[in-house]
């Protein structure tokens, strides 16, 4: 059962030591988790369900492939921070850093599954449709009101965003394939998601 109110209390972040790792190890582990998002006593969460990775200079689809930049900055930085950036000049898009400091990898965060603070959701998204709420990364960041101004935000912290352990027991079957939406680094499946969800992102 969801809850409609979004009154639930939020929990313990995950620790930095989760996001010091490999991104695509990140990236899979992700699954499962919540996204958590507090707006004055409003809290919004979701199981996220699909995400990609993205590593540095190996990866030619990653905003870090030709070094460091003043929009690439966070991915260089601090693991467990939120890289939200612009994107065809209507969109942002979430992904929580990785990797050792210096050595840049950031994960997507493509879709999530609401649990709690759907009706603020809605509004957000001027959708009564619950499965279009947050199945895609621009649907989500207009869902859950993230911005360019959470850019660099420390995810660690349980303040206004950070992510947390999952409460369903449940084993998820993990497919990954392509990512979606670039022209090169085709050949990486570095996207992941849990098969047969139905708020995965439409391709």
């Amino acid at each position: 059962m969801h809850d409609p109110s979004g009154a639930s209390a939020p929990r313990i972040p995950l620790r930095r030591s989760f996001y010091e790792r490999g991104t695509v190890r990140v990236a899979k582990d992700l699954l499962g988790k919540l996204l958590v998002r507090r707006l004055g006593a409003t809290v919004l969460e979701g199981m996220i369900v699909e995400v990609e990775a993205y590593r540095g200079n190996d990866d030619p689809a990653s905003h870090a492939y030709g070094g460091i930049t003043t929009r690439n900055r966070v991915m260089f930085g601090q693991p467990g921070h939120a890289y939200v950036y612009f994107t065809y000049g209507m969109h942002y898009c979430l992904n929580v850093t990785a990797e050792p400091i210096g050595q840049p990898g950031a994960v997507l965060i493509r879709a999530v599954q609401p649990s709690s603070g759907i009706d603020r959701m809605m509004k957000q998204r001027a959708t009564k449709r619950i499965k279009d709420l947050a199945n895609g990364p621009a649907k989500l960041t207009q869902a859950f009101n993230i911005t360019k101004a959470l850019n660099s935000y420390d995810l660690t912290t349980g303040g206004k965003l950070f992510i947390r352990e999952g409460d369903n027991p449940e084993p998820m079957h993990i497919v990954s394939t392509s990512r979606i939406g670039i022209r090169v680094g085709l050949e990486k499946p570095w996207r992941f998601l849990i098969q047969d969800n139905p708020h995965v992102s439409r391709q």
